[in-house]
């Protein structure tokens, strides 16, 4: 069945785009990846009709999943039956790349063990919709609900706009947090070449040689001591310092 807008009541349109508006706040905003993909599944289950409950699944990088943003404990234990069973929808939905829709009666068909646990938990109905980017599986995002006739096409197509929000959110601060990896490598680096440079001050002061063989000195230091070359000028700043305060 394909619901066209006109078919979608005005109510469910004008939430869906305060909840569009909201997200770009979320992803402009100075938070955490646990607190931007808290509030998207958030303002997804208060946005998709019938969904009661929602989840994110993160891949890591060995390819076994986590869930890490849940409207409700219930579905993490859910999720978590998933990941050790080996089996379900936004398992499906990352190995596939595609959304999976389904009912309580097709998941038993389709994954037993899953769908027994999500049964006790009262779970009727399943959306799950793969976070994609650049064309890799970065995980997926899961609706519930206890209405085993719930979701439609329209729910679906409204899962891709909270999936693009939700992939964008995840890439970024990974791509913060490897920025902010090598910003602290390179300061790091300059550091250790501040305090080399300084110790070959030291060395040439002392005893009248070049930059070249203050250096040199520094490096057979750090060879004979198996020693790293920053920890070698360090120690000896270090020990100049204790030589002046004496």
């Amino acid at each position: 069945m394909r619901v066209s807008i006109d078919d979608v009541p005005t109510n469910q349109l004008d939430e869906a785009s305060a909840a569009l508006e909201e997200l770009v706040g979320i992803l402009a905003a100075d938070q955490s990846l646990s607190d931007a993909l808290q509030q998207l599944a958030e303002s997804a289950a208060r946005v998709i009709p019938d969904a009661q409950n929602v989840s994110v699944t993160v891949l890591d990088a060995d390819g076994s999943g986590h869930t890490a943003a849940a409207t409700d404990q219930v579905v993490v234990a859910i999720d978590r039956d998933q990941y050790a069973a080996g089996e379900g929808p936004c398992l499906e939905a990352a190995a596939t790349k595609r959304p999976v829709r389904v009912t309580a009666e097709g998941g038993r068909e389709r994954w037993p063990a899953f769908a027994a646990a999500a049964a006790e938990a009262g779970v009727r109905a399943y959306l799950s919709a793969p976070l994609i980017l650049d064309d890799r599986v970065i995980g997926a995002l899961n609706v519930f609900s206890a209405d085993e006739h719930a979701f439609d096409p329209f729910d679906e197509a409204l899962l891709r706009l909270f999936v693009t929000a939700a992939s964008t959110t995840i890439t970024g601060f990974r791509r913060y947090e490897r920025s902010r990896g090598l910003i602290q490598h390179l300061q790091n680096a300059l550091e250790s070449r501040a305090e080399i440079d300084q110790a070959k001050g030291v060395l040439m002061a002392a005893h009248g040689v070049s930059a070249e063989e203050a250096f040199a000195r520094l490096v057979q230091e750090s060879q004979q001591h198996n020693t790293k070359l920053r920890d070698v000028a360090r120690n000896l700043l270090g020990s100049v310092r204790r030589s002046v305060d004496g």
